[in-house]
């Protein structure tokens, strides 16, 4: 397989570990609206898709006043807990430094997410970062793929590679035409990846860089 030209990326838990927050906000969220919080391991298992998909099923009509409670627990205490997985920042300056385009497409919200890049220092790096309801539809649709590579001069193909951890992130990458890439301690073999299998699987951004710098 050759290098990659143009290199897509998920954020949570793909580059940055944001489970602590995340589970923190959805409980105060589903006590102040009386519902059963989920465990840790049920938000890990169950958190994937964008508020404006996810919440109206576990809300119903009041999925509205939902968000609203999830995104202030969530706003008051991300940028202060915000934490690089091991080896993201060298992967990310890497690859930008060696002239790959890069680009993010995420399920988080956009303006937040666009929060954390600047935060970080990372928004030079990338062409585009898309967030949830910057395009038409969210992952897995292939509507912010193709938002994240408008002039960028790459379309979807195998010059494309599409970076996530889960298996709603595989999915987006066959479905818009890139190549799906599984980063993370997570087995590509179970049940979850196998109707959009990964074409190549690294535990850690570590792993992905060197490959990437052998071809």
């Amino acid at each position: 397989m050759k290098a990659p030209q143009a290199l897509l990326f998920d954020w949570d838990n793909t580059l940055v570990d944001s489970w602590g927050t995340i589970h923190e906000a959805l409980v105060l969220t589903f006590t102040g609206m009386g519902h059963e919080p989920w465990t840790l391991e049920e938000t890990k298992a169950k958190v994937s898709r964008s508020l404006r998909e996810a919440f109206p099923p576990l809300f119903g009509d009041r999925w509205e006043e939902a968000k609203k409670l999830y995104m202030d627990s969530f706003m008051a205490i991300h940028l202060e807990r915000l934490t690089v997985l091991a080896d993201a920042a060298e992967l990310i300056q890497g690859l930008a430094g060696k002239g790959h385009y890069l680009g993010v497409v995420s399920n988080k919200t956009g303006p937040v997410l666009r929060r954390e890049a600047d935060h970080l220092g990372w928004t030079p790096h990338f062409g585009k970062i898309v967030g949830a309801t910057d395009a038409p539809m969210d992952k897995p649709h292939p509507a912010p793929v193709l938002m994240a590579l408008e002039d960028s001069g790459f379309e979807p193909g195998d010059s494309v590679w599409f970076v996530g951890d889960t298996a709603l992130d595989m999915e987006c990458a066959v479905r818009s035409g890139c190549v799906p890439v599984l980063v993370g301690p997570v087995d590509p073999a179970s049940p979850e990846f196998a109707k959009h299998p990964p074409r190549l699987h690294f535990d850690g951004c570590g792993a992905l860089f060197r490959h990437i710098q052998g071809l």
